[in-house]
């Protein structure tokens, strides 16, 4: 130890002036505030304002009669309040003196849509033989063939067919039909080799 320093660490000299010499004008300069209506921060969020009016002003001429004329509590702006009350009539005439009784309707097959059933089959006779459901049967339709050549919607495979034997050098060939040498035209010699000078006088 080194006297009251520990360590490596000395103090530095500073750089530049700091901001505590200097005096501020307080609060001469104020950002505007975050709160109220007028004089709101333009930069942050402004809540809705609502604002309380005052009474209205008594009108000079009114056109209410006043208390002169006395209107009944149970009198509304749609007509009188009648509340709801029971009244003993006598039983209503009607055309039909017989009615169905509960044994007359069935809720059985109505149960299924009701409560979960498990699945049932039943077993139900074959339906008459209508003109209108007759459809053609596979033997109608004729599909395009899919061998040999010019074939619709199949790549055609290659195809051979079976020929005749050809007469050429057999031994079935006559061959007093066919042409001889002598039968053949001579042909120049300066057709298909080369040329010859030739000098006239």
């Amino acid at each position: 130890m080194q006297g009251r320093w520990v360590g490596s660490w000395r103090p530095h000299p500073r750089r530049g002036p700091i901001l505590a010499e200097f005096s501020t004008p307080g609060p001469k300069y104020g950002l505007p505030g975050t709160t109220g209506h007028p004089g709101h921060d333009p930069t942050r969020d402004r809540a809705p304002a609502y604002s309380f009016r005052g009474t209205k002003h008594t009108a000079t001429d009114s056109c209410s009669p006043g208390p002169r004329y006395y209107i009944d509590s149970s009198i509304t702006n749609t007509g009188k309040y009648v509340p709801p009350s029971a009244h003993v009539t006598g039983r209503y005439k009607t055309k039909s003196e017989i009615t169905p009784g509960p044994s007359d309707y069935t809720t059985e097959p109505a149960n299924k849509h009701v409560f979960h059933t498990a699945p049932a089959n039943s077993m139900l006779s074959r339906p008459k033989d209508f003109k209108g459901f007759q459809t053609p049967g596979p033997a109608t339709y004729s599909l395009p063939r899919i061998l040999g050549p010019h074939t619709v919607y199949t790549r055609a495979e290659p195809c051979y067919s079976m020929r005749w034997k050809s007469q050429y050098q057999s031994c079935f060939q006559d061959m007093a039909k066919t042409p001889g040498p002598a039968a053949f035209d001579k042909v120049e010699l300066d057709i298909y080799k080369p040329k010859a000078p030739k000098y006239s006088m």
